[in-house]
């Protein structure tokens, strides 16, 4: 059979697969019984193959190598149900709210450690340790610590180990928490990691882990390739004509994982306390307090990371989140515009806030310092933090500066009110009039850089800008980076959610008529568009765009020609360094190589962002359209170059000639479409404070609220923008192709 249609056979096999299982409606499954003719997964080699085997002679008996392989199998709709041990079906239904073991036993079953037939010795200390554990309360601590009925952190022991011996080697099966699983640092950990090193300590030996498939540990054992197993297998009397057990240190059982009736992987119960946070999805904004506070509290949560405050509360209206963490003055704001949202009470934590500095400049902080002190003797500060923080005031008063002062760049971004928002196409906020006036004590005049948060860090190391403030906490691990002025104000930090998520009333809203869809959309429209001139912003993103995606196609086709001839050279040197290049570049995300060039290349210089952006895209597209050029130039038949030559043309008139214009109209598809694609990947320079369309509809809903209609507005821009362009070059395509050329010619 063809190459061709081998792959095309494979890939509509796949394709049927995937509907199949897909499509296929999962068993509800109560109760053991309910099994009796379901597909079942186990793991290979395990006591559960048997058990199902036996218990369930009429299903569909499905192996697998890994516990996980079968999670991932139920969740896709191939498998109705489990078989495996209790604490692996506890721990993956903690990590997947929709599953939950059965109560009902299969089977009980002793879990011990199995040693070769011909090691009594070692097996009579073993047994002697496990008594000696059982009796002073190490086997039930082990227990306690390791098979928890939430999520909360393990309690790992700090067990001393010699360093010298004979080690003692452990075979494992390191997919099986809370057994023996592999922890962050690539250690092997877990209940018998534990219980292992425990072991190895007593008998005064060093320990070697050897983690494996399960099916292979007990050939490891008998290859001597192993002294032990310790990793939850049960002492079956097939095994023990094999292999020896010692006594059992954990009474295990059998259980069916199922699926929880009428409910899906996003229905995983309300959230009332903090207590419910494991299992749920959080919204956090990328590199705050709240992603580092909820990792340390409560690991056992799925943190959702996004990099605007508009984003955070779109995850969480749209329900891809449970609920999200902010802070509590810009909440009301948003909880002011979205009756549908609520808080969880008291503030989970507090920080005081505070501006940012870089370390090199420590008379600017000191000043910032002297400025804050005196902005509260004489009144002014009180009479801000009226203004904004409680007469909710968006009105940023005149604060006169002159145009020749040097400038002081300050970089924050839209948090929201009280701190820090767009208005009217500029900056406002408590964050923004406090830096104004800062600037004005020192005879300068602020310049702000609207940048992601995640970047406001790096943005003042690097230097890009000389101070930073959108609410910041002060933490720690912050104060390792960058210098903090004193701070200048207490911000409390909440949970938010739906009010349904939060089982909160929703009868005590006044009952809104449903508006037609002609009516949302004007509204719409008014919000996002007309009110406050958010247009211009639109505006100055389009042209932004533009901007950067002409100008990169335009570097990167000259670079991309450059790379080319040293590509196609004779000289090993040049040859080498374009491969290089194009390896180097292709392999790299453009994401990656923004950031490297602002923060790195161009770190200490002061340049604009968006011909950094220009830099960026430029090498990127360069590295493809370099290979697009070598492909249309190789596939011109040699005999033209000849026929050129023979003809009289000099070898670069052969080129401009001849073989560049057959080029250019063979490659003009595939330049059309990586063209198109550096279009839409123009989308990410908001990391860089580049303010392009994507990071104007950010500016807009961190304003409105609105969690569709500025992303939406977005998306018909983009369109517009690629489909004028490839109106562009499908012209010049026409205006390229011979045979068209000469239809018109005739006419």
């Amino acid at each position: 059979m063809p190459k061709s249609k081998l792959l095309l056979s494979a890939c509509l096999l796949m394709l049927g697969v995937l509907l199949g299982g897909c499509n296929e409606k999962n068993l509800v499954i109560t109760k053991p019984e309910d099994a009796a003719k379901a597909r079942i997964g186990v793991m290979t080699g395990s006591t559960g193959e048997a058990i199902a085997g036996a218990r369930f002679p009429d299903a569909e008996i499905k192996s697998f190598d890994d516990i996980m392989d079968a999670v991932a199998a139920m969740q896709s709709g191939q498998l109705d149900t489990l078989v495996t041990g209790y604490p692996t079906a506890l721990q993956v239904s903690k990590k997947n709210p929709e599953l939950m073991p059965l109560p009902d036993r299969l089977a009980d079953e002793d879990t011990a450690i199995a040693l070769r037939k011909e090691s009594a010795a070692l097996l009579a200390e073993v047994n002697s340790i496990l008594e000696e554990f059982r009796a002073d309360g190490t086997l039930e601590s082990l227990d306690r610590r390791w098979f928890k009925p939430d999520l909360s952190p393990y309690e790992e022991l700090s067990i001393d180990l010699p360093t010298q011996g004979d080690p003692l080697r452990v075979g494992v099966s390191a997919t099986r928490e809370p057994f023996s699983f592999v922890d962050k640092d690539g250690r092997v950990t877990g209940h018998d990691g534990d219980l292992a090193r425990l072991i190895a300590a007593r008998l005064g030996r060093p320990v070697e882990f050897s983690n494996m498939k399960f099916m292979a540990l007990i050939p490891a054992l008998q290859s001597r390739k192993v002294d032990l197993i310790i990793t939850g297998m049960t002492a079956t009397a097939e095994r023990r004509k094999v292999v020896d057990f010692s006594k059992p240190y954990y009474a295990n059982a059998q259980v069916l994982l199922v699926a929880k009736a009428g409910t899906g992987s996003a229905a995983a119960g309300q959230i009332r306390s903090p207590a419910d946070f494991p299992g749920k999805r959080v919204a956090v904004l990328l590199g705050s307090a709240h992603e580092a506070w909820m990792r340390a509290h409560y690991p056992g949560s799925e943190l959702l990371q996004f990099q605007s405050v508009p984003d955070v509360v779109l995850a969480v209206t749209s329900g891809k989140a449970d609920g999200g963490l902010m802070d509590a003055d810009p909440l009301k704001e948003i909880l002011a515009t979205n009756p549908t949202l609520g808080v969880m009470t008291p503030d989970l934590f507090s920080f005081p806030v505070a501006v940012g500095f870089a370390k090199e400049h420590p008379e600017l902080r000191d000043a910032f310092n002297d400025f804050l002190a005196g902005l509260k003797a004489d009144g002014t500060y009180a009479e801000m933090v009226e203004r904004w923080m409680t007469g909710k005031n968006a009105d940023l008063p005149e604060i006169p500066a002159s145009a020749e002062a040097p400038p002081l760049s300050l970089g924050t971004t839209d948090v929201g009110l009280p701190f820090a928002a767009v208005k009217d196409n500029r900056m406002v906020g408590f964050d923004i009039e406090l830096a104004q006036r800062f600037a004005a004590s020192q005879g300068r005049r602020l310049e702000i850089s609207n940048m992601e948060f995640a970047a406001l860090i790096a943005g003042v190391v690097a230097g890009k800008v000389d101070m930073i403030s959108s609410s910041i906490f002060v933490t720690e691990e912050r104060k390792k980076q960058i210098l903090f002025g004193d701070p200048y104000y207490e911000m409390g930090t909440q949970f938010f959610a739906t009010k349904a998520m939060l089982g909160q009333a929703e009868g005590q809203l006044p009952p809104v008529a449903e508006d037609s869809f002609l009516t949302r959309t004007v509204t719409s429209f008014r919000n996002n568009i007309l009110l406050e001139n958010r247009y211009l912003l639109i505006l100055d993103g389009l042209k932004t765009t533009v901007v950067i995606s002409i100008f990169s196609t335009l570097m990167g086709t000259l670079l991309g020609g450059l790379i080319c001839y040293m590509r196609m050279s004779r000289n090993g040197i040049l040859n080498l360094a374009a491969r290089s290049y194009i390896n180097l570049i292709r392999g790299m995300p453009v994401l990656v190589l923004l950031m490297l060039i602002f923060y790195v290349v161009f770190a200490s210089v002061s340049i604009n962002p968006v011909l950094v952006a220009v830099v960026a895209f430029g090498m990127n597209f360069g590295a493809y359209s370099a290979e697009i050029f070598r492909s249309g130039i190789e596939s011109i038949d040699n005999g033209q170059r000849e026929a050129g030559i023979a003809m009289g043309f000099t070898p670069v008139q052969t080129f401009l000639w001849i073989i560049l214009p057959q080029t250019v109209r063979r490659i003009l598809p595939v330049y059309r479409g990586e063209f198109i694609s550096l279009v839409k990947m123009t989308s990410i320079v908001g990391y860089i404070a580049v303010q392009d369309l994507t990071k104007a509809s950010d500016i807009i809903r961190s304003r409105t609220f609105d969690a569709f209609f500025p992303l939406v507005m977005v998306a018909i821009l983009y369109f517009v923008i690629s489909w004028v362009l490839m109106l562009g070059l499908e012209y010049l395509e026409r205006q390229t192709d011979p045979r068209q050329r000469r239809a018109r010619a005739s006419a």
